[in-house]
């Protein structure tokens, strides 16, 4: 199974930034809208009292992912390196918090099995009842 960018391992330098870039910049469109849903999910979040405390959060995912596009559609256009760089490294960072907002998620997960298989535990103990 191969598509039409496997060959860009071996891109000989005589690509421009723009065929380099091409594959990324199809999905500029998804960035932009999921940029978007970020940010008014943020927003959201934003109303509550204990949402406050997080709410930056997901705006901030959601505006690296529109300046990511929005580099992206430069390097796209003008074959701008710098725009290039930019909009990989908007993009690592997009994907840092996302891997260490699923890290946390995940410990959470665990100290609430935890507790909730303690609780079980402690109702089984006493008969099944809170006495």
């Amino acid at each position: 199974m191969s598509d039409s960018y496997s060959s860009l391992g071996n891109a000989p330098s005589n690509h421009s930034i723009q065929d380099l870039i091409q594959p990324l910049a199809s999905g500029k469109g998804w960035m932009k809208f999921l940029g978007i849903v970020f940010i008014i999910g943020g927003a959201l979040y934003a109303i509550t009292i204990v949402g406050i405390i997080i709410a930056w959060l997901p705006i901030w995912i959601g505006v690296l992912l529109l300046q990511s596009a929005g580099a992206l559609e430069r390097a796209q256009v003008s074959g701008d390196v710098a725009a290039m760089k930019e909009a990989l490294t908007k993009l690592r960072s997009f994907f840092v918090i996302q891997g260490v907002m699923m890290i946390v998620g995940i410990a959470l997960w665990v100290l609430a099995l935890i507790f909730y298989g303690a609780v079980f535990a402690a109702m089984l103990h006493n008969g099944g009842s809170w006495r």
